[in-house]
């Protein structure tokens, strides 16, 4: 944790930055869900690329289960298993994620996310710069960060080149990205390991939750 105040700031028009929004014991509940979540029926694992390649994020997936670059019901690429049911508590974080993130109560209201990816990055995990295009809405998606701080670096819809911003994503932080902002290229080129000040329950790493709508009907 920086000593220096994080202001909240929009990093792109309808991309925000909410520094601590998260408090310890919710970074609590939610490692111990990610917990619960990862043995599955549908377990956490490393994707396979269209190409064989491996990621070296592992997901698991609630709601829907994602593969690149397409969501099931069931984990087709795993071992069939029907994806883990999306939580009602989830859906009501996220909805006062996006109220806070732009101040708007009746946008919060309006969020009705039903898939969330889950993602641990130990020291060697990256995320190369990517669009999140496989859903149906244009609704935001809203993004919690755990554990050791990371670059985030968050560029532009055209592109997967500059220009772009990094920002430092810590524990609690709350990042949400929509509107003109929805479908901005984004990664992740470097976690700090050991980084994490915070008791959360989270011994080392970085976990990631980013909740979406599906748009699916």
């Amino acid at each position: 944790m920086t000593l220096l105040p994080r202001p909240r700031r929009e990093v792109a028009p309808g991309a925000v930055h909410v520094p601590e929004w998260l408090d310890a014991d919710a970074q609590r509940e939610l490692v111990e869900a990610s917990r619960t979540w990862a043995r599955g029926p549908a377990p956490m694992r490393a994707a396979s690329t269209p190409g064989g390649g491996k990621m070296s994020v592992q997901t698991v997936c609630l709601g829907w289960h994602w593969r690149p670059y397409a969501y099931s019901r069931t984990a087709v690429d795993v071992d069939g298993a029907p994806v883990t049911p999306f939580p009602d508590w989830l859906g009501d974080l996220g909805r006062r994620a996006v109220a806070e993130a732009y101040d708007d109560p009746a946008a919060g209201e309006a969020y009705r996310p039903d898939i969330a990816l889950v993602n641990f990055y130990d020291d060697a995990a990256r995320m190369g710069m990517h669009q999140d295009k496989d859903e149906a809405s244009t609704a935001p998606v809203v993004s919690f960060s755990i554990g050791d701080t990371c670059v985030f670096r968050f560029g532009n819809t055209e592109t997967r080149n500059r220009p772009w911003t990094d920002v430092e994503l810590e524990s609690g932080d709350l990042f949400v990205f929509g509107g003109p902002s929805r479908f901005a290229y984004h990664g992740v080129p470097k976690v700090y390991p050991g980084s994490c000040q915070i008791d959360n329950g989270l011994r080392e790493g970085r976990l990631n939750l980013t909740l979406r709508e599906s748009g699916f009907g």
